[in-house]
C-alpha cells in the first residue's frame, strides 16, 4: 500500500500592510475553501498534520487535523521564505522581487532569504518528520514559495517559479513516501486524487 504525503498550502489570506506577513490571517474565501476540504472526507488516511507556525498555516492546518481526530504539529523551520528585510510590498513589486527569488536562487534578492537556503530548510524539516516511520498519509501544510521549492527537490527540477502553485494559494501536490516519487503536481485543494 502507499503512503502518501501532501504538501497543502495555505489557500487566500486578508492582507495588511500594517501587520507582518508571518501574522496574516485567511480570508473569508480562505476560511470557506479549509472548511469545504474538512468536510470532503478525502484526507481521510491521514494521520499526521505538520504545519508551518505561520498564522495562515495554523488557521489551514487545525480544522484538517481535527475532522482527522489528530492534534497538529506546528513546526517553526517550515516557514515561508524569510522576506522581512522588505517587509510588506506591494503586488506588482512583491510579483518581481519573487520572480528574481526564483532565477537567482544563490543570491539574497534585496535581501531575503536566498531560495537554495529555503529550499535546504523545508527539505530537512520534511524528511525529519518522515524519519519517524509512522503509519498513515501525512499533510504538511504550509506556502506557495517554500512549496515550490521542495517539489522541485523532490522532482529534481532546477529551481524555477514555471513550477510554483497557481494563483491564489491553497494548492497541494503529492508523493510517494518510499522513493518520495512524485504523484501529481499542484492541484487545487477542492480537487481530490484519482482513487477517491
Amino acid at each position: 500500500m502507499v503512503t502518501t504525503i501532501r504538501y497543502l498550502s495555505h489557500p487566500q489570506v486578508d492582507i495588511d500592510p500594517a501587520v507582518p506577513v508571518p501574522q496574516w490571517g485567511l480570508s473569508t474565501v480562505g476560511k470557506s475553501r479549509v472548511v469545504a476540504l474538512a468536510r470532503s472526507g478525502w484526507l481521510g488516511g491521514t494521520t499526521q498534520v505538520v504545519s508551518s507556525a505561520e498564522r495562515k498555516a495554523i488557521e489551514t492546518a487545525r480544522p484538517l487535523a481535527k475532522v482527522l481526530n489528530v492534534v497538529p504539529e506546528v513546526r517553526a523551520a517550515m516557514h515561508e521564505n524569510d522576506r522581512s528585510a522588505t517587509g510588506f510590498l506591494p503586488p506588482e513589486e512583491f510579483q518581481r522581487v519573487a520572480d528574481r527569488f526564483f532565477v537567482e536562487p544563490g543570491e539574497s534578492v534585496r535581501g531575503w532569504e536566498r531560495a537554495v537556503d529555503a529550499q535546504q530548510r523545508i527539505v530537512r524539516e520534511g524528511e525529519i518528520v518522515l524519519a519517524r516511520d509512522r503509519d498513515g498519509d501525512v499533510l504538511f501544510v504550509g506556502h506557495g514559495g517554500v512549496g515550490t521549492l521542495l517539489y522541485c527537490h523532490l522532482a529534481d527540477l532546477p529551481i524555477a517559479r514555471a513550477h510554483d502553485q497557481p494563483d491564489g494559494g491553497g494548492s497541494y501536490f503529492s508523493f510517494e513516501k518510499t522513493g518520495r516519487r512524485i504523484l501529481h503536481g499542484w492541484w487545487p485543494m477542492e480537487q481530490a486524487p484519482p482513487a477517491c
